[in-house]
């Protein structure tokens, strides 16, 4: 059987961490932590997971420090990125932009809309074993 999409969600918040971890694992994702940007760094280049949810304002390197070191290696850059942010400063949003997040999300995110826009930028055979569907497909990774 093929192992599930992996999502890295990168918060400060341990108590953000732990209920997005229970709700992505029981949407049937293999599911990666971390709570500040040197951890997420490591764990992206180490594991390589298949999206990654990250925090903009993080301990160690900010959100954007951590996608500009991602999209910098060759074995890191491909990885979807998603801002996960409780600011909406236009100058925040428009240097997550740049720096190459595929999408910026704003806290408190609505479960259904940021599942959404994870299918939405997972690779197909990815998305469709996350939903569920059987039909076999092996994620890339």
């Amino acid at each position: 059987m093929p192992s599930p999409c992996t999502i890295l969600i990168v918060d400060d918040s341990p108590d953000a961490l732990g209920m997005w971890e229970m709700y992505l694992r029981a949407e049937g994702f293999a599911v990666l932590t971390a709570l500040d940007g040197v951890a997420a760094i490591s764990l992206a280049t180490e594991r390589r997971p298949d999206l990654i949810l990250l925090d903009l304002e993080l301990p160690g390197h900010s959100g954007t420090d951590v996608a500009t070191i991602l999209r910098g290696q060759a074995s890191t850059r491909h990885i979807p990125l998603v801002a996960v942010t409780g600011h909406s400063h236009r100058n925040q949003l428009d240097l997550a932009r740049q720096v190459g997040f595929d999408a910026i999300m704003i806290k408190p995110c609505d479960p259904i809309s940021l599942l959404n826009e994870i299918r939405r930028l997972l690779p197909p055979p990815a998305a469709h074993l996350a939903t569920g569907d059987g039909n076999g497909d092996t994620p890339r990774g």
